[in-house]
Formats: structure tokens, C-alpha cells, sequence
């Protein structure tokens, strides 16, 4: 089989997407770096143009399977996400979130996606309504509902993850209903394409908790619209941050009155927590 092989990991959406336009049929992220498998009858002088990686010529193996067995559930706090072919791996006690791998960001593997678990986790969330804005797959939203969210809300700009949400949640024993998705203990969840950047919010409208998995860059951007978004007093879980973006986060949340700021390390990513501030 043919395989293409580049430095970096599948969250990098723009590289996953280029391999994927370049006609892989599969995707491996294996010891830093990502392997795109390609048809072996392909032509070696057709070979797609890309750049940064080797072409690799190895024998033939069900990739997939492999990749399956290479996949553990992941425990972060409350919760345990894993693929639906894992749950029985489930410890007694941890709430089950299962996830199937696919194209949409947000499997519970990377350490960004863990550490807002385990942030989630560690709230009383019983009562609040919960944000989740760039929600990819859905984890998040569906992670904050299973933790006793009263309402959760998962926004993205991509209308490509809503329906991958919803498959996700449904996995999860979520019913449709007119008012969106209930859990089985009666919590209300919902998936929706949009953006927060310039809305305004009636004081009842604003949620208790936000949670965003997103780069530094947009964080900044996005912090005057996460504090307008959330009630005062609420908890705010951001990641998605490598660590020499700290800096810029940590200055758009000081600017914008958010106070208790607080920072977590997982190799190069970063989980940063605040609380609203006043109004």
C-alpha cells in the first residue's frame, strides 16, 4: 500500500483536510506523525502534490482494524469517553460518553478535549445552563449534559458538525423532542451553527457555565463576547491553547474582567480557567 507520512496529528484540521482533498482513503495518527493511506493501484507517476512528507510503499494490512486496537477509553474526571466498541471497558462508577472517531475535532483523545472534560468535570452543574462554542463533535455539550447540565448548547460555525453532533448524542441516549435533544434524568440539549461575536444578551438569557475548545488567537477575539454570553460569577473553561499562546489569553481575559485566572499544562497544550467578573 501506498502511504503518505508528515510531522503532526489529526486535530491539525487544515493538514487532515488537504490529505483527505488529495484522495486518502484513511487517516493514522501514529508516534507524531499522520499517515494518509492511498489506493496501491495509483499510478506512482499520478501520485497527488503535497509537500512536508515522504511517500511510503509498505504491505498490505487492514489499517483500520489497527487502528481500533491502538484506541483506549480515556478518563477525564466524572467521565470516560470511548468509541462504542469500548464501553464495556467502562469502570463502574464513571459516567460512559461515547464518541466515534471521524472527521469532526473532539474524540476525548487529544489533551485539549481531556482537560475540558475534567474541568467540566469538577463543577456542580446541576441547574446551569452550559455553552460550548466551536462544539466539533459535540463532546463537550454532551459531556456538560451528562455532568447534571440543565440545558446544554453547542455552537459551531462549521454546519458540517451539527448533524455529527446530534449522531453523537443520539449514541448517547439522547432523544429528539421539539425543544432538541433530552437526556434520560430530563436534561435539554441542543446543537447549533453560529457564532458569538457581536451578539447581545438579556440578563435570562445568559448561561452559567461556557466551555471553548478553540486556538489562542480566537480566544482573544472572543473574550469580550464570552463575558457578554455568561452570567456573572460563572465559570469559564477555555483550551485548545499551546503553551506559548498563554500570554495572549491570559491578557484578553484580564481585559475584559474576567478575575481567578487559572492555568494547566498537558505537554504543549494549555486548559485556562476564569470566573466572570461583575458587571
Amino acid at each position: 500500500m501506498l502511504v503518505y507520512r508528515l510531522s503532526g496529528t489529526l486535530d491539525d484540521e487544515d493538514l487532515t483536510a488537504a490529505l483527505w482533498e488529495a484522495g486518502a482513503d484513511g487517516l493514522e495518527e501514529r508516534q507524531g506523525f499522520v499517515r494518509a493511506y492511498f489506493a496501491v493501484q495509483m499510478p506512482l507517476d499520478h501520485l497527488p502534490e503535497l509537500t512536508g512528507g515522504e511517500w511510503l510503499t509498505e504491505p498490505e494490512r487492514d489499517w483500520q482494524a489497527d487502528w481500533k486496537l491502538g484506541l483506549k477509553p480515556v478518563r477525564a474526571g466524572r467521565v470516560t469517553v470511548v468509541p462504542s466498541w469500548l464501553v464495556q471497558e467502562v469502570e463502574p462508577g464513571q459516567l460512559t460518553l461515547i464518541i466515534e472517531p471521524g472527521m469532526a475535532f473532539g474524540t476525548g483523545h487529544h489533551a485539549t478535549t481531556r482537560m475540558a472534560i475534567e474541568a467540566l468535570s469538577s463543577l456542580e452543574l446541576r441547574g446551569r445552563r452550559v455553552l460550548d462554542v466551536g462544539s466539533g463533535s459535540g463532546v463537550l455539550a454532551i459531556a456538560a449534559s451528562l455532568l447534571g447540565a440543565e440545558r446544554a448548547l453547542g455552537l459551531d460555525i462549521d454546519p458540517l458538525t451539527i448533524p455529527v453532533a446530534f449522531e453523537n448524542a443520539e449514541l448517547n441516549g439522547f432523544t429528539r423532542t421539539a425543544s432538541g435533544l433530552k437526556s434520560r434524568e430530563g436534561g435539554l440539549l441542543d446543537f447549533a451553527q453560529g457564532t458569538l461575536e457581536g451578539e447581545s444578551y438579556e440578563e435570562q438569557e445568559r448561561y452559567g457555565a461556557l466551555v471553548a475548545n478553540l486556538y489562542a488567537e480566537l480566544h482573544d477575539l472572543l473574550a469580550a463576547d464570552y463575558r457578554e454570553a455568561m452570567q456573572a460569577g460563572a465559570p469559564l473553561i477555555l483550551t485548545g491553547i499551546l503553551e506559548g499562546k498563554l500570554e495572549l489569553v491570559r491578557e484578553a481575559l484580564e481585559r475584559e474582567g474576567f478575575t481567578g485566572v487559572q492555568e494547566r499544562l498537558d505537554g504543549e497544550w494549555a486548559l485556562v480557567t476564569a470566573i466572570n467578573g461583575p458587571r
